[in-house]
């Protein structure tokens, strides 16, 4: 269990728990009443999250982890996807729950979304201490290329 945690394993535990409660919750408390523009709006940001996703596993390879901790022996990656965001894994499940959301809509799952964001953001600073420990031109990178937001933040 000591491991786990030193890994950053209740950032992992609280992000699942978070996004299957959003999907769970779209699907029982929507009402898919909201106006066709929500409904395609959601559609949209489920598929630019499904974008990311494959882009950044593909760009991670074998460096893949879901610990916030990197992996000891993995390099940094600043290629594909990872030249307009930091974080594009965490992007995905933004993107996906607030779609998946939008998609049924679901305030309770929107709210849900917004906490699974919230997570995501803070386990995203905690894995960019230790990348910053790890690797020396992480600041640098860190000052080019935004967290979640292509441009944006």
């Amino acid at each position: 269990m000591n491991g786990f945690l030193d890994k950053g394993g209740l950032w992992v535990l609280a992000q699942n728990l978070l996004t299957l409660a959003v999907l769970a919750v779209g699907p029982m408390l929507g009402n898919r009443t909201w106006p066709r523009g929500w409904l395609a709006l959601g559609a949209i940001l489920f598929a630019i999250g499904a974008v990311f996703g494959v882009t950044g596993v593909r760009a991670l390879g074998r460096s893949r982890t879901p610990f916030p901790k990197p992996i000891h022996d993995a390099p940094l990656v600043q290629a594909g996807i990872y030249q307009i965001v930091r974080h594009p894994l965490y992007s995905c499940l933004i993107y996906l729950s607030v779609g998946w959301s939008l998609f049924w809509s679901s305030w309770i799952a929107l709210a849900v979304s917004l906490a699974l964001a919230a997570v995501l953001d803070a386990k995203s600073r905690r894995e960019e201490r230790w990348l910053q420990e790890k690797f020396t031109g992480y600041h640098s990178y860190r000052q080019r290329v935004r967290r979640f937001i292509p441009w944006i933040y």
